[in-house]
């Protein structure tokens, strides 16, 4: 949580002097979900990659991609509840 804070609060410092006082808060948002989709777009390809592994390894793919969707499912949750 505080890595995407970290990343806003930089972005924002770039854009410094041309973002109005009043749309600072509406801009932070914009990159924030900027940044979650592309974290999930990340996860979901690593999740793709592990169910196309070979028959032996179906196993422990699916045991991986299990635990990414729950770290996706953990962090959708404390974003949410950070608005």
């Amino acid at each position: 949580m505080e890595k995407l804070k970290a990343i806003v609060d930089e972005a924002l410092a770039k854009l410094a002097g041309t973002v109005p006082d009043d749309q600072i808060d509406k801009v932070a948002k914009i990159i924030e979900a900027a940044v979650i989709r592309g974290m999930l777009e990340g996860q979901h390809r690593a999740v793709d990659a592990c169910n196309e592994c070979g028959s032996p390894e179906k196993d422990l793919a699916h045991k991986i991609a299990t635990a990414i969707r729950q770290k996706n499912d953990a962090l959708i949750v404390n974003l949410s509840s950070l608005r």
